[in-house]
């Protein structure tokens, strides 16, 4: 079987005729409906009524040790049998029975794509009426290596009192409903593969990837970038995202959870910096009633609405020590207590983070609690800032213009030569936030104009001096030597600022224009201009 991506099991479980047969299997016999992986992993369903199941011989067996043990070899002849089907020539697409080491029976149904056995559909704990259970004496009486249970005759005979029988006419029913189950899995993920193979085929000419959903870069942080979020958008570990005040750290978060198993899920954002301590406790945790004054009714709390989803906690840093407590409380145990209530609330959420601030930092300085700092910093993310990648500056120009240029007569506008160098030159301290604002800016003010001259641009980005410029060269020992350096500087900045127009360079510079040719003229600045020009 050829490789392919991830199974998204938590979107078989969505699908219709799997959760309608979930729901009947559940409704009839108090039973669960799950899926294995053709690498023995056995995935359960959601923690929903529609999917609960009520099997007390199990439960009394998997609460000892030896038991639960004994359960997963049971996964692991499931597992031999799918591996024997998937291998023959014609593979072996039928369901079948396996009888676990308490007796009880497993209804397991392949899931085929492509000719392929990717996985199976398995409702589990089947206590049937002909007699194959084993008594309480017999499971004594059972080598321990090959049955280690010890169950008190008493506990046994009750767990299966409770226990929930199906007759062999309903074995039947049940293949029937888990073979539809496997049918609409297979046309669903097909589809998928095909949809993938598709863009994959478009894609492959490019070994450069341009984007990663909004965020967009080509530069090799970018690239490096994009290679660590294939590798944890589907995983579950809490994520830390480091990096400057506008370089897209809620971005990489929205990317990471619509990309993950938890994208059809809430994602929930919160800024820890826009609220006072007792208003942060309120909005991540909730409250009851009559909590504080002005509680006048229950609130539900982030935490509970990001449940089965994502949490993004922005500016982290600025949380207090003492909700600190409470936040590690929800990532160690998955759970929390309202304000003013008593009641324990268990909850199910990713926690991306994010700071512009120096964590490590703040831990040493007592600040910032350290076993919190470690238990967010699973995986850390490092967003760089735009001055470290200025190869992106050109690509995120173009995005920014089609955004921001609203009138279909103008979609060919772009930047001119010039006024494109002055952007990559420029620092940029409020990184991709700035240069969009800067990039609207430039739309707005030059109106019809198709080609985006310089003097439109901020003065800041005009008279900014690149950082290679902005020390006089130490090599000059007399303040004469030195001013004439910073003079020469000064004429070819403006001169290439102006495109070499000698009027508009003059005015810029305060001085007359026979004086700036004389200058010119005793610099020999026309050969810089005639460098570049055959360089290009």
């Amino acid at each position: 079987m050829s490789s392919r991506p991830a199974l998204p099991w938590s979107e078989f479980f969505q699908l219709h005729v799997v959760k309608k047969v979930a729901k009947i299997v559940n409704r009839r016999w108090s039973l669960g409906v799950g899926f294995i992986d053709m690498g023995g992993r056995r995935v359960k369903p959601p923690r929903t009524n529609g999917y609960a199941a009520v099997r007390g011989l199990c439960q009394v067996i998997q609460d000892r040790g030896a038991g639960e043990s004994a359960c997963e070899g049971t996964s692991y002849e499931t597992l031999r049998m799918l591996r024997d089907r998937s291998n023959e020539d014609r593979p072996n697409t039928r369901a079948f029975e396996v009888t676990c080491h308490a007796g009880l029976g497993e209804v397991v149904a392949p899931i085929v794509v492509d000719g392929a056995i990717i996985g199976a559909v398995t409702c589990g704990g089947l206590l049937s009426d002909n007699g194959r259970e084993k008594n309480a004496a017999q499971l004594a009486a059972m080598d321990r290596s090959v049955d280690p249970l010890t169950l008190a005759k008493d506990d046994y005979i009750a767990a299966r009192t409770r226990h929930p029988r199906v007759s062999r006419q309903e074995v039947a029913f049940l293949v029937e409903l888990l073979e539809a189950a496997t049918e609409e899995i297979a046309a669903y993920y097909g589809d998928t593969l095909r949809r993938q193979r598709r863009h994959s085929d478009i894609e492959r000419p490019f070994a450069t990837r341009y984007s990663y959903d909004a965020i967009i870069g080509r530069s090799k942080p970018m690239q490096d970038l994009y290679s660590l979020l294939d590798r944890i958008v589907q995983s579950d570990s809490t994520v830390l995202v480091q990096g400057e005040n506008g370089t897209g750290k809620e971005l990489v978060a929205r990317a990471i959870h619509y990309n993950s198993d938890r994208k059809n899920r809430r994602f929930v954002v919160t800024n820890c910096s826009a609220f006072n301590d007792n208003l942060l406790d309120s909005e991540l945790f909730g409250h009851k009633r009559g909590a504080f004054t002005g509680a006048f009714a229950d609130k539900q709390g982030l935490f509970e609405a990001a449940d089965q989803g994502t949490f993004f906690l922005d500016e982290i840093g600025d949380m207090s020590p003492a909700l600190q407590v409470k936040v590690l409380r929800v990532l160690q145990e998955g759970t929390l207590i309202p304000v003013g209530d008593a009641e324990v609330r268990h909850v199910d959420v990713r926690i991306i983070a994010a700071t512009n601030r120096d964590l490590k930092g703040m831990v040493a300085k007592g600040t910032f609690r350290e076993d919190l700092y470690y238990r967010i910093n699973v995986i850390n993310l490092e967003i760089p800032p735009l001055r470290d990648r200025t190869d992106d500056v050109e690509l995120l120009v173009e995005h920014f213009l089609k955004k921001h240029s609203k009138s279909g007569r103008l979609k060919s506008r772009r930047l001119g030569d010039t006024c494109m160098d002055r952007l990559r030159q420029y620092s940029w301290p409020g990184n991709v936030r700035e240069l969009e604002n800067e990039v609207e800016r430039l739309v707005v003010l030059a109106g019809d104009e198709r080609v985006i001259e310089e003097r439109l641009l901020s003065a800041r980005i005009r008279q900014h001096i690149p950082e290679t410029a902005r020390s006089v060269p130490t090599t000059h020992h007399s303040l004469p030597d030195a001013v004439k350096s910073l003079e020469r500087k000064m004429i070819l900045e403006a001169l290439q600022r102006n495109n070499w127009n000698k009027t508009r360079a003059s005015a810029e510079l305060s001085i007359s224009r026979r004086n700036l040719i004389r200058l010119v003229q005793k610099y020999e600045l026309e050969k810089e201009r005639d460098k570049k020009i055959s360089a290009v």
